[in-house]
């Protein structure tokens, strides 16, 4: 695995995703309690920044239509959307949040 630093842990509020760029690619870091996720930074219906929603129950959502994806899996959880987007390994550690954008764990290839 290949981790790179994404932002700090404290910039990411527990309601508000931030959109960053990992090696290229448009990332949302979301936080639910201490646990911390990184998700595709695009809607697969719309294709606008999922990191400009809101984050609730380890869900986050679509500002543009409404459509929820889950934080662990990149799957959808409300319509329009039907298809998943990807998922990225994280670790949090002391100088930050670090985000493996070469490997996803769901499967779902980067668009």
């Amino acid at each position: 695995m290949s981790f790179e630093r994404a932002c700090a842990a404290d910039e990411v509020r527990e309601d508000q995703p931030l959109g960053v760029t990992v090696d290229d690619m448009e990332i949302a870091v979301a936080r639910q309690g201490e646990e911390f996720f990184a998700i595709q930074d695009l809607c697969s219906h719309a294709e606008v920044a999922l990191s400009e929603g809101d984050v609730e129950d380890c869900t986050i959502e679509c500002w543009l239509h409404g459509s929820r994806f889950d934080l662990r899996t990149g799957k959808p959880t409300g319509l329009p959307a039907t298809e998943p987007v990807a998922t990225f390994p994280v670790e949090v550690r002391t100088d930050g949040v670090y985000v493996d954008v070469t490997t996803t764990l769901n499967g779902v290839s980067p668009s």
